[in-house]
């Protein structure tokens, strides 16, 4: 009897770390079976079809496998399509983490993890086109408003987030919420080339401009006679070219007519974006994390987006058109000049030679 009592007493006092030597670890049963999601429905909730989906997690399996020390580590798999889940809804952590089985504060880590190993592979996803694709980037661009020499379109976009208390003003933009200034580089096909996501609400979308890489990098390509294409919220300069804010003549206005056509394609990958993941359309609320990881989560969704492009996974929503994949747009955001002085020589060559 006195034996049996002794037992019990040191079982209950013995350390922590004693106790879990006997114990069975919790074996994690996945509530999605990838092999057996109809592939409509995969892409509306993950974005991405069978094929890639298995193609990514193979890529970032090797960052996510659980240490042998840690035997109720999350499967890779699982990890992925949480996070993609959470991307493409814009639900808050609690709901997706309950949708894939795991608790809320198990989503938050692979969340951080799944962020971390995808963005080892940035370099590969999102790619400044090289000089020997620019026959093509230029002949794609001059298709849609016949300016000759256009390489990429610029423009600025506010991602919503709950700023941080002590700076919450920084973060206040021009149309009154807290933000992210994400400035991209789109190619014709709405293929993002570019990303810069380090600007809160607060900064012009040209103040962003002149301390991003861009200028060098740009500068390194004039000899080739390349430009990009912006709105007038930036300078015209020797490699970018901006409307004519006061047309006077029937070729300034055509010119516009031509930069108009040409410059939404921007617009339409914002749209496309946010549409494909809904974290970073202002429906899918503000993001509750600190800029830092905004900014992982902005880069994550634009590499995503590449990939999806690649792959030809088209864009589906469940109530647009015949089940449909949609064209969306993002509605044009006002649009505030700086006060700058512009290089307006390469503008008005282009304006005399092609639109006269």
């Amino acid at each position: 009897m006195f034996d049996s009592v002794l037992a019990v007493v040191l079982h209950r006092h013995c350390p922590l770390g004693h106790v879990r030597r006997w114990r069975h670890p919790p074996v994690y049963r996945p509530l999605v079976d990838l092999s057996t999601m109809e592939e409509r429905h995969l892409i509306l909730t993950y974005r991405l079809d069978r094929a890639t989906i298995l193609e990514l997690c193979a890529q970032l399996e090797p960052d996510l496998m659980s240490p042998i020390r840690h035997p109720t580590g999350i499967p890779p798999q699982v990890q992925v399509l949480s996070v993609l889940h959470f991307l493409a809804s814009g639900s808050f952590q609690t709901t997706v983490a309950i949708a894939s089985g795991m608790s809320q504060p198990m989503f938050s880590n692979v969340l951080s993890r799944v962020l971390f190993a995808l963005l080892k592979h940035m370099r590969s996803y999102i790619v400044f086109s090289e000089v020997e694709d620019l026959a093509t980037v230029k002949g794609d661009f001059y298709a849609l408003g016949h300016i000759p020499n256009i390489i990429c379109a610029i423009d600025g976009t506010h991602v919503a987030l709950v700023p941080p208390h002590r700076s919450e003003q920084v973060y206040r933009n021009q149309k009154n919420y807290h933000s992210m200034n994400v400035q991209m580089l789109c190619l014709a096909d709405q293929y993002i080339c570019h990303v810069n996501a380090m600007f809160p609400g607060s900064v012009h979308d040209a103040y962003i401009l002149r301390n991003s890489s861009i200028p060098y990098v740009m500068g390194q390509l004039q000899r080739h006679r390349l430009w990009l294409i912006g709105d007038s919220g930036y300078p015209n300069l020797s490699w970018l070219l901006t409307p004519v804010r006061n047309p006077r003549t029937r070729a300034e206005e055509r010119y516009n007519e031509a930069h108009g056509r040409t410059r939404r394609v921007i617009e339409r990958t914002f749209g496309l974006l946010k549409a494909r993941f809904r974290c970073l359309h202002m429906t899918g609320g503000s993001l509750f994390y600190s800029p830092k990881k905004v900014c992982q989560i902005i880069v994550a969704c634009c590499m995503l987006h590449n990939l999806a492009l690649h792959r030809q996974v088209p864009f589906l929503q469940e109530d647009g058109p015949d089940g449909g994949v949609v064209a969306a747009v993002e509605p044009v955001e006002s649009e505030e000049e700086e006060d700058e002085e512009d290089d307006i020589d390469n503008r008005n060559t282009v304006i005399l030679q092609y639109f006269q």
